[in-house]
């Protein structure tokens, strides 16, 4: 088991814009840590730092090719977070849609 997981501490890490800006980067197309942080306003080495961070998450998973490291978004986890954003705001709207009945039939 890493040391988050989507049910832990994913959301804790996706707090932190750099991580956030690195998936966004990593959605449109895998990476090396050059790449990225040629797009960054941080140094390589905290690059680096971001992607252990979620590569701990299970976020992204990293393959050497050549003399490069490319890391790439885990399609399984990010489909399990949007599942949770899913179950969540169906959650709120269906809670959202009792409190306004509830309150139209105490108008009435």
């Amino acid at each position: 088991m890493t040391a988050y997981g989507p049910a832990d501490g994913v959301w804790d890490v996706l707090g932190d814009r750099t991580r956030r800006t690195i998936l966004e980067l990593l959605a449109e197309r895998p990476c090396a840590v050059g790449e990225l942080a040629e797009q960054l306003p941080v140094s390589r080495p905290a690059v680096s730092q971001h992607l252990k961070v979620l590569k701990e998450t299970g976020l992204v998973h990293d393959e050497t090719v050549g003399t490069r490291r490319i890391y790439r978004l885990d399609p399984a986890v990010v489909r399990a977070l949007r599942d949770q954003l899913d179950t969540f705001w169906n959650r709120a709207l269906a809670n959202y849609e009792i409190a306004i009945d509830h309150s139209a039939e105490e108008e009435t």
